[in-house]
């Protein structure tokens, strides 16, 4: 098991991994709303560079390099992307979010890290397997990765219709018919599919879901994380989209070494 703890930052809670321990790094909570990532830099480290995007919920990983000459090539004030890996020492990788996951990824050898949006579209895009092949193409090796899976929307109560399931579910059972990918991840044993009582809904475990990509391209267990926290069921600490419908969001962020 790994260990989460609470850290304070000007009066304000954030929580850290011991899995990432080497990086300075922090899942933010809805305290310090509606502070941009530039402002929460310094509770990480004050010199380093702040990076974020305008997420789309998709599976593009940026680097900085990618990030500015996507700026200087377009009016947009952020690059639209929902990941960052960093080049160099003392790079600021931040992603926002609400009930989906923040992933954010350490490399024990190269000091390289990436953050990660993956909310359903994403990971049925399989943002983090696109990642950790861009990690791989910089240096990494996979079993050189740490990866953590901050707070999120809990399968107990992420209710998705069964196709949103399937599509999530193609990424892990290769095949076509709706029914088959369902019944084959229901009889996992610890399935990221829970059962739902409203015909044609199920629950859906999203970081479960991620977990098993990680796997099937040679993660293992331990070198994963996650939060013992759901974003719909800690009001006191997190914002939840299921919850308000607001578009407010808790920031995640990692600094390369």
């Amino acid at each position: 098991m790994h260990i989460w703890n609470w850290q304070n930052w000007q009066g304000m809670a954030f929580l850290t991994c011991d899995i990432l321990r080497f990086w300075p790094h922090g899942f933010f909570t809805k305290q310090f709303w509606p502070r941009p990532p530039h402002e929460l830099t310094p509770a990480l480290k004050p010199e380093a560079v702040t990076y974020r995007l305008k997420q789309v919920h998709g599976n593009v990983v940026f680097t900085p390099q990618e990030v500015d000459e996507y700026l200087h090539n377009s009016n947009d004030e952020f690059a639209l992307a929902d990941g960052l890996i960093s080049q160099a020492p003392f790079q600021a990788m931040w992603v926002a979010s609400a009930d989906c996951t923040p992933v954010i990824i350490g490399d024990v050898k190269t000091g390289q890290v990436a953050a990660l949006h993956a909310g359903w579209r994403g990971t049925a895009a399989k943002i983090v397997s696109h990642a950790v092949t861009k990690m791989q193409s910089q240096g990494s090796n996979l079993q050189d990765l740490r990866f953590a899976l901050g707070p999120a929307i809990a399968g107990e109560v992420y209710q998705v219709s069964l196709e949103v399931a399937a599509t999530i579910g193609s990424t892990i059972v290769s095949h076509n018919d709706q029914n088959t990918i369902i019944n084959t991840l229901q009889n996992l044993p610890q399935s990221p599919l829970l059962p739902d009582s409203e015909p044609g809904k199920i629950r859906l475990d999203v970081r479960k879901i991620n977990c098993l990509q990680l796997q099937q391209i040679g993660i293992e267990p331990e070198q994963i994380a996650i939060a013992p926290y759901c974003t719909l069921q800690t009001p006191e600490h997190f914002f939840s989209y299921r919850r308000h419908q607001e578009k407010k969001v808790q920031w995640s962020g990692i600094v390369s070494i």
